[in-house]
């Protein structure tokens, strides 16, 4: 019987009675040297080793009856422990799991505060996608490592827009030099930390969520023209916007077709030109706490070029350059989604034929929407300008 142990955030107070006990009955005592020097056991051999590969070896070659495998925290809490498991399971050998304390049960209680609420996520080794978890309008904790430390996080935060975040860091917990800092993203951006450390990051303010189609009069507009309601609701169910979706909003004007899919997908990038529309882009994305969004000025389809793969894509103004913007969307992702406006018979027809080029296959949609308007105790419908809404490629 193969025991895979959690031994705590580090210093060994954090074992249970249980864990204790299959360490001191154990013949080989496996794991990190730091985790081997957390722990005092009467075992006739330890080995410093953690790939699973190189356990699997060492038990093959030893062939104990009683080993125990240490990891830090809880094993079943973004742990190594469970690439060991599936080769254990793989080779049909018996293997049980004895949990210990995780690092954010032992952060929770050192702040007083209750962590069933949090997002958990891990920064060590991998992308955390700290924002789009923010977006769940709470806080965030993260196991850190590697490149990805608190000062890396806060550097993430601050160029999204948002240096004033409380952040929380814990370093060596359990350990005597254990330490808690509390600062905004500004305070700790240029901070040095123990490697040893975890994250705690509370929420900025949210969009509520809703339906896609926002009131017209809740955007900040100017004199930049703007989709209105009806037509970005369409678009939203065109596109087929869903969380984990990067999108691009090419011609983005006000930025509010950026801003409905901000609130539906992973993130989105709004290209633009216009001096006075990025500007709007900027306030719609303060007013609307949509900080998935980010604004690339330039034209397309030169700017397009820093933006990541899109999985879906927008047209609202080409100015002529609607076949190498589409060139470089299908060429980024081949499988993506489209949806290009149109208010002009011409503009549609040339949508047509050079998305059927690229192999889209598009479906053409005609909207005409008429408003009421109060005339003398009685309400007129007023027309507004028809739009054509070319969609095509993955549904």
């Amino acid at each position: 019987m193969i025991t895979l142990i959690g031994i705590g955030p580090g210093a060994p107070g954090g074992l249970t009675a249980e864990a204790r006990e299959a360490i001191n009955q154990a013949d080989l005592l496996i794991g990190a040297a730091r985790m081997l020097d957390a722990v005092s056991a009467p075992v006739a051999r330890t080995a410093a080793v953690y790939r699973p590969e190189d356990i699997l070896s060492l038990l093959d070659e030893a062939r104990p009856k009683t080993p125990c495998v240490l990891y830090s925290g809880d094993p079943g809490f973004w742990s190594g422990a469970q690439a060991l498991i599936r080769r254990l399971e793989e080779r049909g050998l018996a293997y049980r799991v004895l949990p210990g304390l995780s690092s954010v049960q032992t952060f929770a209680a050192r702040l007083g505060r209750p962590w069933k609420d949090w997002v958990l996520a891990s920064a060590h080794g991998q992308s955390a996608d700290l924002l789009s978890h923010l977006r769940e309008g709470r806080p965030v904790f993260l196991l850190t490592g590697g490149d990805t430390g608190p000062a890396a996080l806060c550097k993430t935060l601050a160029d999204a827009g948002l240096p004033r975040l409380t952040v929380t860091v814990g370093e060596n917990l359990s350990y005597p030099d254990e330490t808690t800092t509390v600062g905004t993203v500004s305070d700790l951006a240029d901070r040095t930390f123990s490697p040893l450390n975890v994250v705690l990051v509370d929420p900025p303010p949210v969009p509520a969520r809703r339906a896609p189609g926002l009131p017209d009069e809740a955007f900040i507009r100017g004199q930049v023209p703007m989709s209105k309601q009806e037509v970005r609701a369409v678009i939203l169910a065109k596109l087929a916007v869903m969380p984990s979706d990067v999108c691009w909003d090419v011609g983005a004007g006000t930025g509010s077709v950026s801003v409905e899919m901000a609130m539906q997908g992973k993130e989105v990038w709004a290209v633009e030109y216009d001096p006075e529309a990025c500007a709007l882009i900027r306030q719609n994305r303060e007013k609307f706490h949509v900080w998935n969004l980010t604004l690339e000025e330039g034209r397309a389809p030169e700017a397009l070029a820093r933006l990541p793969k899109p999985d879906k894509v927008f047209i609202g103004g080409s100015e002529g350059a609607l076949r190498p913007i589409l060139q470089k969307a299908v060429g980024q992702n081949p499988n993506l989604r489209i949806c290009v406006s149109a208010i002009t018979l011409e503009t549609a027809h040339e949508s047509l034929e050079e998305m059927s080029a690229f192999g889209l296959e598009p479906e053409v949609t005609q909207l005409s929407v008429s408003r009421t308007r109060p005339a003398g105790g009685k309400h007129l419908l007023l027309a507004q300008n028809p739009i054509f809404l070319i969609t095509g490629g993955r549904p």
